[in-house]
């Protein structure tokens, strides 16, 4: 499905809940909404739906305007965060549900109920009732009502958010492996950044009801308009500092430290003798890997060991870093220790916080 927002807004009252935005939606792929809570992502999707009609602007569908078109007569299902299910009907006739209402004759419901529960691993509890479900076998359900429908347009708000790491690892391997067909247009919201370079796409990164930047998912993560999409698509936050040109071409960070920078990053910093540098988490290290690493000498604030990666917090005068390291390092608490990192991976932003200078290549972690 072609689904265009034209200069939309949303007002509840005296508040903004969407600031007039235009947005059109890549079909046939999945289109992720990316912010943090209060974004604005679920406002989104009840204009797309239908379900609420917007304070401006039109919401076009194929072309045709459908901004006053009720959601039950626009081609969508929505899955929300909460597991929705009819507590009365077994899982098959949850799943069904959709096919009946269109009076689809029962041999091929049946059919395709088994066909979506099998590609949904919920086959062996087809009779069992909603509350004899686990989380994650309530969600494929509510998943299963959604798809069957083979609807153009698939809203889904969250709906891995209330299930647990490992379960919500299985189910979006599962979700981008049915969506890659293509038959549907699958708008998908999340508070996560690398929940949202997992799914790929496109991406449209959202600020307190205001669109910052929409365009293919790993595009828009290399390279973040402005300060305020790159800390929005950052997890943990990009590391800000701010930074001035020195006479010798090399940017001064705080008052603390010195780093050369190439010649693409000067010119991109021409004008601005003033500017934010910005450094990925995932691009400091505790050991030089490049002839060009520059060590940072610091001071040990917090070591977070997580799963597999370790988050150490450390500051250098009035210069505070957060650096993603892969492997567990228990670094005591107070200690010196030593980052590295390649003077080329800084960002440049503009005073006013717009992107001045992204690094080539960032790899695609969040």
């Amino acid at each position: 499905m072609h689904l265009a927002l034209e200069n939309v807004s949303k007002k509840q009252g005296a508040e903004d809940h969407i600031y007039p935005l235009s947005l059109a939606l890549v079909p046939g792929t999945i289109n992720v909404l990316l912010g943090t809570t209060r974004a604005g992502k679920t406002s989104l999707m009840r204009l797309m739906a239908g379900l609420d009609r917007p304070s401006g602007g039109r919401v076009l569908a194929g072309g045709k305007d459908v901004t006053g078109v009720p959601v039950r007569e626009r081609d969508l299902a929505m899955v929300y965060q909460q597991f929705i299910n009819y507590p009365s009907f077994t899982v098959f006739d949850n799943i069904a549900s959709p096919l009946r209402i269109k009076r689809v004759p029962e041999a091929e419901v049946k059919k395709r109920v088994h066909d979506m529960a099998e590609r949904l691993h919920i086959t062996p509890y087809l009779q069992r009732s909603p509350a004899e479900l686990s989380g994650g076998q309530q969600q494929r359900t509510a998943l299963a009502r959604a798809l069957i429908k083979e609807a153009g347009l698939l809203l889904l708000d969250e709906p891995l958010v209330n299930l647990d790491y490992k379960l919500r690892e299985e189910l979006r391997r599962e979700l981008t492996e049915l969506f890659s067909e293509g038959r549907t247009t699958v708008v998908y919201a999340t508070t996560e950044p690398l929940e949202a370079l997992q799914l790929g796409g496109h991406v449209a990164v959202l600020h307190e009801g205001r669109l910052l930047q929409h365009g293919p998912t790993v595009d828009v993560f290399n390279t973040p308009n402005s300060i305020q999409a790159a800390r929005t698509f950052s997890d943990p936050p990009i590391n800000l500092i701010p930074a001035s040109i020195d006479a010798d071409g090399r940017a001064r960070l705080g008052n603390e430290l010195t780093l050369p920078l190439n010649a693409a990053q000067l010119q991109a910093a021409a004008r601005h003798p003033h500017l934010v540098a910005g450094i990925r988490a995932h691009s400091l290290h505790l050991h030089a890997s490049h002839a060009e690493d520059v060590a940072i000498e610091a001071q040990v604030e917090l070591s977070e060991i997580s799963g597999s990666e370790t988050y150490i917090h450390v500051h250098r005068g009035s210069i505070g870093l957060v650096a993603q390291l892969p492997g567990v390092h228990d670094l005591e608490i107070g200690s010196r220790c030593s980052l590295y990192c390649r003077p080329e991976d800084l960002f440049l932003f503009a005073p006013d916080g717009t992107l001045l200078f992204a690094p080539a290549q960032t790899g695609t972690g969040a």
